[in-house]
Parts: structure tokens; sequence; C-alpha cells
């Protein structure tokens, strides 16, 4: 099994910062890709940015320029860095993880982002 720990969410004020943490643990022989998806109440959940293993990064256009993921592989850890936090943001933020053998992607429990205007 893999274990996906989140850390980093909270209540923050429009145009401030916060900084997300998801740890990997368990079974995990290959990563491919590591990141963030989003689910606001109401609403779909949706892709916010993800890191491949190769070092490509992808971003959903209504983040790009102010959120910026990066990755520790030696610790299996993604970050996402997001900054001009906008109202628009507030959501549970889920980490993701892909691996090289495992049919389904693995998922966090989640964290909630909530920013005030």
């Amino acid at each position: 099994q893999v274990q996906l720990v989140e850390s980093g969410g909270g209540l923050v004020q429009s145009g401030g910062s916060l900084t997300l943490s998801c740890a990997a643990s368990g079974n995990i022989f290959s990563i491919n890709t590591m990141g963030w998806y989003r689910q606001a109440p109401g609403k779909a959940r949706e892709l916010v940015a993800v890191s491949n293993s190769g070092g490509s990064t992808n971003y959903a256009d209504s983040v790009k320029g102010r959120f910026t993921i990066s990755r520790d592989n030696a610790k299996n850890t993604v970050y996402l860095q997001m900054n001009i936090l906008k109202p628009e943001d507030t959501a549970v933020y889920y980490c993701y993880l892909r691996t090289f053998n495992a049919a389904l992607p693995f998922w966090g429990r989640g964290t909630q982002v909530t920013v005030s205007s």
C-alpha cells in the first residue's frame, strides 16, 4: 500500500501565500507522477499542478505564474508553493501519485485551503 500525507493547508487572506507538502511512503517502487488536484464545493476535482518523472511539469491555466510545484525524489515528497492566492483558490487540495507499475493512481485525504477576501 501507498500512503500520502499532506500538510500545509489553512486559512489565508487574499494575496497571501501557502506551501503544501505531500510525503509518500509504503510500497513504492517507482514514482512516475506526483502532484496536486483540488475540489471546490459543488465543483469537479481539477488538476492544479503535476510533476512528471522526466522533470516536466503541468499547471492549470488558472494558477500559472502564481503556483510552483517542486519535488524531492529522495524524500518521495512533492511541494506546492502557492502565491498571490485568490478566493477562487479555496478548495480541498489532494495529493496525487502515479507509479509506473500500478494501474490506478493514489490519492491523499486532502487538505483544506481557504482564501478570504
